[in-house]
């Protein structure tokens, strides 16, 4: 546990949660200990985090609140664009880029609206992955030279709309996923008298790592394996639509984290789309799919929070390694495309939620009784022995004057320590076995579990540093706060449960003060894994995070941060906990702000209608049973016109803890 101090800076906080690692450049905290945001990076402009959420609760937005930075959203556009830009310019590469976004990463309207106006000078497009997806697309995308990238599960409906919007001027590539859909396209295009822009998706030998390392390779779910390519292309050749192969594509999961697995794909892949030159196909595009990686923890490493490549990086690997793999062939370079949706999401949106309050275990040490029971004696008796050892890294060589430990010369303090945890344990399980027969009453047991955990805190303040058992090592998790956070774990961070997800947490003020408490978080459901208990370290995952004492009277508000693709689309319903407010900001002159979006979060009859209650008829249940209370003489009227007021004002409220 931090120790208190009365020098703790900014500077100690920014290091301590990482900030100059996974913050940089909109994140960083000021003198006043506050989380500021910088919406366009390192070109000017800050938001005092604090003060923004103070002026939003004044607009009766109540936490938790996820809040939008629309310019983050359009930098985070801007260096994609501006990286790739720089490597063409730098490897005199004759093609360009045009990258697209995934609309299943975050499928919000304001969202996606705001991309695909902010992507129009670079002629940014969109993927879609389903119906749903392809009809967001088709609304949204007006622009001719925008590329539509039609991913997915594709019955004949799918692709004849992709074939049709082909004639509203739009660009829709249908990529071939999988072998049965050639038929499909052929089909439609013979029945239509039109062909759609056509892909092909080829599963490559290279190898990937981290969490979906095997989602690729020969066992991945889509794409096409190398005979299968070169089937589905005599197929085409044979249908007359080998004019319509525009694009190859490939993907090699989700957040790569090491720019090594990227190079031999793209090797592979390169040399695919030369072949498919040669075999008479026009092509053009070469769509290196997602993976595009965000560096979570900051350690800038290929942990799986992580990366070992910058941006600038990537977009040189792909223009260097594509262009050594066209040129030597003759093959024009292609358009280069990309999907990454996580890199451009991830940053723009920030979640922050209040603690209602903080728990832990009874580690007071109860005051001494008349005639203790001997198992609470002998627990004492170990606790004063524990807070008579001196801390320290070498042999022991002496206790406290008057009251010396008994050990042998030599003897370790680490084994000192772990001789009187083993202690305090039997003697626990003494008093445990004691009060199951009967021998020991409630109050004693009560003794017995706080001296017990005396115990445990006291040898943890004399750890060691070195090698420590595991036992012991444990004592400062077990020892720890939780904090009660008003969120659901399952609706707004779900892939933290999933699979284990690291995200960025940590109070947002406060900062120019030492965090003195270990803790981690419990979210409102009524599930064990309903927990935040994984928080980035040192290029590693640590149980627990510095935090503050709460103070009567005062909030403590903490940030989830990086958290912008895919946790809204995929949260859930656990509890009934709905969506929270979400409002987009974007910086205005003279340093303010302008709130352009507000969402107001789900309210208690909206998911109760989405799992087909009716409101009206609870509340009619409800009302019901009151007048029979009131008739038995068992509820007053003014009671019960106090229980329905609050009933019909919950349903119009948030999931969420208000007061």
């Amino acid at each position: 546990m931090p120790g208190l101090s009365t020098t703790w800076t900014a500077a100690d906080s920014t290091r301590l949660y990482g900030l100059d690692g996974w913050g940089e450049p909109y994140f960083a905290i000021n003198g006043r200990g506050h989380v500021i945001v910088q919406p366009r990076g390192d070109r000017g402009g800050s938001l005092d985090l604090v003060e923004l959420v103070q002026g939003l609760q004044g607009r009766n937005l109540s936490l938790p609140l996820l809040i939008r930075f629309d310019d983050i959203l359009e930098d985070r556009l801007e260096r994609l664009n501006a990286a790739f830009a720089r490597a063409i310019a730098q490897y005199g590469y004759a093609g360009r880029y045009q990258g697209v976004f995934p609309v299943k990463c975050n499928q919000q309207r304001h969202v996606v609206e705001q991309l695909v106006e902010s992507g129009r000078r670079w002629h940014f497009g969109l993927e879609a992955g389903s119906k749903a997806e392809l009809l967001i697309a088709l609304s949204l995308i007006d622009d001719p030279e925008a590329l539509l990238i039609c991913n997915g599960y594709k019955d004949q409906r799918y692709i004849e709309t992709a074939i049709l919007a082909r004639r509203l001027g739009r660009q829709p590539v249908v990529v071939i996923e999988q072998a049965d859909e050639i038929e499909r396209i052929i089909r439609a295009s013979r029945e239509l008298g039109a062909a759609p822009f056509i892909g092909i998706r080829a599963k490559l030998s290279a190898r990937s790592t981290g969490r979906w390392g095997s989602s690729v390779g020969d066992r991945a779910k889509f794409g096409l394996a190398i005979p299968d390519v070169l089937a589905t292309v005599e197929a085409l050749r044979q249908a007359n639509l080998l004019d319509e192969l525009r694009l190859l594509h490939f993907h090699v999961g989700s957040q790569i984290n090491d720019i090594a697995v990227l190079k031999d794909a793209l090797q592979e892949a390169g040399q695919i789309y030369v072949e498919l030159t040669k075999l008479g196909a026009p092509m053009g595009y070469l769509d290196v799919g997602g993976g595009l990686g965000i560096d979570y923890d900051g350690s800038r490493t290929a942990s799986a929070a992580s990366t070992n490549y910058s941006l600038q990086n990537y977009a040189n690997d792909v223009v260097a390694t594509v262009r050594e793999c066209c040129e030597p062939h003759g093959v024009p370079v292609p358009t280069l495309v990309s999907e990454s949706g996580r890199a451009i999401a991830s940053h723009f949106s920030v979640l922050v939620f209040d603690v209602l309050g903080t728990g832990s275990v009874p580690d007071a040490i109860p005051p001494l009784a008349e005639s203790e029971p001997l198992i609470v004696r002998n627990l004492r008796e170990t606790l004063a022995g524990i807070t008579a050892l001196a801390g320290g890294d070498g042999d022991l060589s002496g206790g406290q004057p008057g009251n010396p430990p008994v050990h042998q010369p030599g003897e370790r303090l680490v084994d000192r320590l772990q001789e009187a945890w083993n202690d305090a344990l039997k003697f626990k399980d003494d008093a445990l076995s004691a009060f199951r027969l009967g021998y020991l009453g409630l109050p004693e047991r009560a003794m017995a579990e706080q001296l017990t955990w005396a115990c445990a805190a006291a040898i943890a303040e004399r750890l060691p540093a070195g090698p420590i058992p595991d036992e012991l090592r444990a004592l400062k998790a077990a020892l720890a706060s939780t904090y009660y956070a008003n969120l659901s774990v399952f609706r707004s961070a779900p892939d933290t449960w999933a699979i284990d997800q690291l995200f960025p947490l940590m109070p947002i003020h406060r900062l120019d003060e030492e965090p003195t408490r270990l803790g981690h978080f419990a979210d409102l459901t009524c599930d064990s894994d309903g927990k935040l208990a994984r928080f980035i370290g040192d290029g590693q995952a640590k149980p627990l995070l510095e935090l503050h004492a709460l103070r009567e009277g005062e909030p403590y508000w903490i940030g989830m941060f990086l958290a912008g693709a895919y946790q809204e689309v995929m949260g859930n319903l656990h509890n009934l906990f709905g969506s929270t407010h979400a409002v987009h900001i974007r910086l205005a002159g003279g340093g303010g702000y302008q709130v352009d979006h507000v969402v107001r979060g789900s309210t208690n009859a909206e998911v109760l209608e989405a799992m087909e209650h009716d409101p009206d008829l609870l509340l009619e249940r409800l009302r019901v049973a009151s007048e029979a209370a009131i008739q038995r003489g068992e509820l007053k009227i003014s009671d019960a016109r106090r229980l329905m007021d609050h009933l019909e004002t919950s349903l119009r409220q948030t999931t969420y803890l208000q007061g």
